[in-house]
């Protein structure tokens, strides 16, 4: 400030800025007096002069001018400035004090690595020799579990606890004074290990980070009474080693996906999303699913054999818009939306048969039921009736979540990841896709136009799902109009304006299977690639089927 202004700090609400770029003067105003209070005291002969430039009161002749007059503060503007601005002393003070501790905390913890550097630990050859163990190894023939209390940290004697060697990466990890606890997981169990005495004075426990790789060697304990751990037991270490150490601080896997990070965060970092417990629980079930589906094609009969069709084909089957197109040297081809037509070509040779394929739909959207890639289940069936494959749809689904339930662990999950979940209720309702229009207009329930739905809409998931919430059973909606389903699908010939089709829906979930009878005539086919502008060239091989008929039905997703 010049020696004209010494003691006159200068405010401007409307143009001046509260930041390094102001200094308080006429020429480059604070923008806020609390601001300039904490630039500049309140001293004796300290005067705050304010104004606002743009948007002040004028003169009473209403000249603008008088906009840019400095004015003292009032009285109650600084009263009310003054109020704050200790606030703000006490929180600067404190803010001043915290800091002062974080660093003297960190210097003591500094000191204590340093000092831990020096620690070094090593096996003691007088233990039991120790054998290598999953984390899930629970056999009480291979496994004996010590129990009671000791006051030694490591004390074997005849008949106590095994000694094992385990490794896996640190998936929970709590420390104490003298005691650290790490629970370890390997993709098999989890298993909790008490580190005590040097262990925890070394460099490497004081630095242990999540999901950091580790080999331990210990004694297996029961969990003492009221306290808790994975299959209640737990591992008192007494020698361990690091594999490979993780990311810590900043850069903790906790950090780069907590459970409170946006979708799109951990849509991008799903790599480390695996690794939490509920995606890891979905992929294990997921897994179970697809055993207990290949278990029920192999239990039916007849039973179904197992195919692997291409991923690269030159036909659509669910529509041109969301095909993914590529090159194919020098010729035009796509990802396959569905194995289906090529299951066809297997049925005179093989017999029934499915695949489990991926299938992809380029379809640009977040919702559950637009996957770009998504693992397809898919059977075809031979000489059976529309009935015929109603039955077999409502015994293959039910098979399959019977076999996932009867084993425990997968049974168990399934319990965790959704509380609510029981076995469908059997029989499966049957509703025409006619019934369900007038079903859904005696429920004033709209269609995706906020109108009432009439014959002929493609019913929208958000009503289907209200509709079988409502039910509260599985439904087999059947009979839809030719115009909303694939050109193969059959008419009905007891209503030749409907294909011989049905749609699988769940309570709380929604569609689930799709399927279909296929039409076995000629000219039939070929008069539906014209009806849908389908070039019939390069679906040569399928129409081929209709030279050497079969009759057989779809059983998609």
């Amino acid at each position: 400030m010049s020696t004209s202004d010494k003691g006159r700090v200068y405010v401007d609400e409307d143009v001046g800025k509260d930041g390094s770029s102001a200094a308080g003067t006429e020429q480059a105003p604070y923008k806020s007096l609390l601001y300039a209070h904490t630039q500049h005291p309140p001293s004796d002969g300290q005067q705050y002069l304010t104004r606002k430039s743009e948007t002040g009161p004028v003169s009473e002749d209403g000249d603008p001018a008088a906009r840019l007059e400095w004015k003292p503060a009032t009285k109650s503007a600084l009263k009310k400035v003054g109020n704050l601005y200790e606030q703000h002393k006490k929180k600067v003070a404190k803010s001043d004090e915290l800091a002062i501790r974080e660093k003297q905390e960190a210097e003591k913890r500094q000191r204590a690595l340093e000092l831990a550097k020096k620690t070094k630990i090593s096996q003691d050859p007088s233990l039991p020799k120790a054998f290598k163990i999953r984390l899930n190894e629970k056999d009480p023939k291979i496994v004996k579990l010590r129990s009671g209390t000791s006051k030694e940290d490591v004390d074997y004697e005849a008949g106590r606890g095994s000694r094992v060697r385990v490794t896996g990466r640190v998936h929970r990890l709590r420390s104490q004074k003298d005691v650290i606890f790490a629970t370890l997981q390997d993709g098999y169990g989890f298993l909790q290990c008490v580190f005590t005495g040097d262990l925890v004075k070394t460099y490497d426990a004081m630095t242990l980070t999540l999901e950091t790789s580790i080999e331990v060697y210990g004694e297996m304990w029961e969990v003492p009474p009221k306290q808790h751990a994975p299959d209640d037991r737990e591992l008192h270490a007494d020698y361990f080693e690091i594999i490979g150490k993780a990311a810590g601080d900043k850069e903790a896997i906790t950090s780069r996906v907590a459970p409170d990070s946006d979708p799109q965060t951990l849509y991008d970092n799903r790599h480390l999303v695996l690794r939490g417990e509920n995606s890891s629980s979905v992929m294990k079930v997921r897994a179970a699913v697809l055993r207990a589906f290949r278990q029920t094609y192999e239990e039916i009969t007849p039973t179904c054999l197992e195919v692997t069709p291409p991923c690269m084909v030159q036909t659509q089957v669910e529509g041109g818009a969301t095909l993914f197109a590529f090159d194919y040297y020098g010729e035009k081809a796509y990802l396959t939306q569905s194995s289906q037509l090529y299951l066809e070509t297997c049925l005179p040779s093989l017999g029934n048969v499915f695949c489990v394929a991926p299938s992809f739909r380029a379809e640009k959207s977040l919702t559950r039921r637009h996957l770009s890639e998504y693992t397809h289940i898919e059977a075809e069936l031979d000489f059976i009736s529309f009935d015929d494959l109603l039955v077999h749809l409502e015994l293959v689904m039910s098979r399959v979540v019977e076999i996932a339930l009867s084993h425990p662990q997968t049974a168990k999950l399934i319990k965790e990841l959704h509380p609510d979940f029981h076995a469908p209720e059997r029989p499966f309702k049957r509703m025409r896709y006619s019934d369900a229009i007038d079903w859904l207009r005696e429920h004033e329930i709209s269609n995706e136009e906020g109108m009432p739905h009439t014959f002929g809409d493609d019913i929208a998931e958000a009503a289907e799902r209200k509709m079988t919430d409502i039910i509260n059973r599985p439904i087999f909606l059947t009979h839809f109009p030719v115009e909303i389903k694939a050109f193969y699908m059959k008419k009905d010939p007891e209503d030749l304006r409907v294909t011989q089709s049905v749609d699988c829906l769940m309570p709380g979930v929604g569609e689930i299977v799709g399927g279909s009878m296929r039409m076995e005539d000629y000219e039939e086919l070929m008069a539906a690639y014209e009806r849908e502008g389908i070039d019939p060239a390069p679906y040569y091989w399928y129409t081929d089927q209709r030279k050497y008929v079969a009759l057989h039905s779809c059983v998609p997703r």
